[in-house]
């Protein structure tokens, strides 16, 4: 036998494979891409509904937010008057609780001062009067600090200037003095 020389072409056969083969991964490619855009799209809207949720979430706390400032500026604006209110009304009860000492202390003022002393001008600074005034002489100023001394109403009284004033008399002197102002202790009426 003799031997035959066959020939077989295997290329157009390996070339239908290699085509069938790109045209398959071409087609897997091409599914990939697909599913691949089609997954970012969802993802992509999904992101968009959470973001949109979270705004409308931001915007709610917003107006709450704006409703409970303003619930906190009126309960300032009330804190502030209630304040202001509580203050008038102390005000008004020390002033009413304070009108029989005014009295008093006036009542006491004449009743300690002496013959021929006049008061210019008096002031009163916390617990102490500041007083300027004139008298006809020297003993008279000092007649005037010993009433005040004797007084249970007045404390500490002290002469700070003393200065000549011949308009009131050859001897009259223009004079200031302080002195401590003490409430006596309650009197059983």
């Amino acid at each position: 036998m003799r031997a035959v020389d066959l020939q077989i072409n295997l290329l157009p056969w390996r070339q239908k494979r290699r085509e069938y083969q790109q045209r398959q991964f071409l087609n897997m490619l091409a599914l990939v891409a697909l599913v691949g855009g089609l997954l970012l799209i969802v993802w992509w809207q999904l992101q968009s509904s959470q973001i949109t949720k979270q705004e409308e979430r931001n915007a709610l706390l917003e107006r709450e937010i704006a409703v409970f400032e303003g619930r906190i500026n009126e309960i300032r604006a009330l804190t502030k008057k209630r304040k202001e209110l509580l203050d008038r009304m102390r005000v008004i009860q020390e002033l009413q609780g304070n009108r029989p000492v005014s009295v008093r202390l006036f009542d006491e003022m004449v009743r300690q001062l002496s013959d021929n002393v006049y008061f210019e001008k008096m002031s009163l600074r916390q617990e102490r009067i500041d007083i300027t005034g004139v008298a006809e002489s020297n003993n008279r100023i000092s007649t005037q600090l010993r009433n005040f001394t004797a007084s249970e109403w007045f404390d500490g009284a002290n002469v700070s200037k003393i200065d000549a004033y011949p308009a009131a008399g050859p001897e009259a002197g223009r004079f200031n003095l302080t002195v401590n102002l003490t409430l006596p202790e309650a009197e059983d009426e």
